[in-house]
């Protein structure tokens, strides 16, 4: 669910954006009933109101932390999978002579498969689509691999050192993969939007004692929250917003050069 979201950020966060504003002036509406009602403040509810606003500041910290250690974490396995490919194209030298021209052709194509897979974004079909596309091409290596070290003047030790190379290159896409796909449960998200429009209503429970909207808090209120979940949103599909990891690209374009 939160994949499919995600393609419609801006709208969304803009609306979270009006509706913790709205939940901020549904709280001062309540707070002044309640108080006519009374004659005054309402005392005892400052308690529940700290311990809300710490479980949501909470969540908030934990959420963050982790989007942020899944960043690093992509980001950690491009450096790697650049590695693993330069290390292998580097041992094509120890090939013979004719069968390097294939060999560095198919590493070059590999290279471009590996970084259209990851430049599609979200859309999980293209997505897999392009790994696909790639796994055709390892298969195309790894033979040529093969074939290469059937060669007469092949050295005797080809085998023993281009394909374990080929194999942690071939290794890794899955783990990059899995990094790429792993988000939390939808349902924290939707506990995360609900808690800050729950807190906006609260906020404006307790601007209920002044005589006038106090427009600064409500709206800055509203953004900051609206800004911080739209960060973490952001860290966690670092292909689509102002959080990038498309730099990183050019590590694996290097690693064949």
């Amino acid at each position: 669910m939160v994949t499919q979201l995600i393609n419609y950020a801006l709208p969304l966060f803009t609306g979270l954006f009006l509706a913790i504003v709205l939940a901020a002036e549904l709280g001062r509406r309540i707070g002044s009933w309640r108080q006519q009602g009374t004659g005054g403040p309402l005392p005892g509810t400052a308690a529940v109101d700290a311990a809300i606003f710490a479980l949501f500041g909470l969540l908030l910290a934990f959420a963050f932390s982790s989007a942020a250690a899944r960043f690093d974490h992509r980001r950690d396995m491009i450096v790697a999978e650049a590695n693993d490919i330069g290390t292998a194209y580097l041992r094509v030298d120890l090939a013979p002579q004719a069968a390097q021209p294939a060999l560095r052709d198919a590493f070059r194509r590999y290279v471009d498969s590996r970084v259209n897979a990851y430049r599609k974004g979200i859309d999980f079909e293209d997505f897999k689509a392009g790994l696909e596309a790639s796994e055709e091409i390892q298969k195309e290596i790894w033979s040529l691999a093969i074939a290469a070290g059937r060669m007469p003047d092949a050295p005797p030790n080809l085998n023993m050192l281009l394909l374990p190379a080929l194999n942690q290159m071939i290794d890794i896409t899955t783990t990059r993969a899995m990094a790429t796909v792993s988000h939390p449960p939808a349902i924290i998200y939707v506990l995360l939007f609900a808690l800050a429009l729950i807190c906006a209503t609260i906020a404006g429970h307790g601007m209920a004692a002044a005589r006038s909207r106090n427009w600064f808090h409500m709206i800055g209120f509203a953004a900051i929250l609206t800004i911080t979940l739209y960060v973490i949103v952001d860290l966690e599909f670092p292909r689509l917003g102002f959080i990038q990891v498309g730099d990183f690209d050019k590590l694996l374009l290097r690693s064949v050069d």
